[in-house]
């Protein structure tokens, strides 16, 4: 997994000058910040709007429309728990509520730790191997708790 580095406003900065003059360049900006900084700062709106010659507003609805966009450091590592129709209907609902309330979080929530954010995906295209998640961007399906478990201990060891 790619390690984010801390905000520095110098080289957000950089990355937007750098998409600046792509043919739509909000998303490609956007997602270069988060795979630089592991998230998506507030600070950046005010240099995307100016960069982009838009408003604030306009920027932040685009950061807060799309689910995949964090505004907060996430964890060393990211599991994404599938929440599709054919998962939840393999259980994956109550599989996601007991291991959220075992963690001590929420949706979108890390651990105490900063080892693991749970973010909700919905549909992996997986749904033959459902339950389905990703872990740091590894696929695992026909998921139960216990397999669940050994998942993710299996990358904070």
């Amino acid at each position: 997994m790619h390690q984010a580095t801390p905000w520095d406003a110098a080289r957000a900065e950089a990355i937007v000058s750098q998409h600046a003059g792509l043919e739509g360049p909000m998303l490609p900006i956007l997602h270069a910040l988060q795979h630089e900084f592991g998230h998506v700062d507030e600070a950046a709106a005010p240099l995307i709007a100016k960069a982009l010659n838009l408003s604030r507003a306009e920027v932040h609805g685009v950061i807060t429309f799309y689910h995949d966009f964090r505004r907060e450091p996430a964890g060393r590592h990211i599991l994404k728990l599938c929440r599709g129709e054919a998962c939840q209907s393999m259980g994956s609902e109550a599989l996601a509520e007991d291991f959220l309330a075992k963690l001590g979080i929420d949706w979108h929530g890390s651990t105490a730790d900063g080892e693991l954010t749970v973010e909700p995906v919905f549909c992996l295209g997986l749904c033959a191997c459902s339950p389905a998640a990703l872990l740091d961007d590894e696929v695992i399906g026909r998921l139960d708790a216990e397999s669940l478990v050994e998942a993710v201990d299996a990358v904070r060891a």
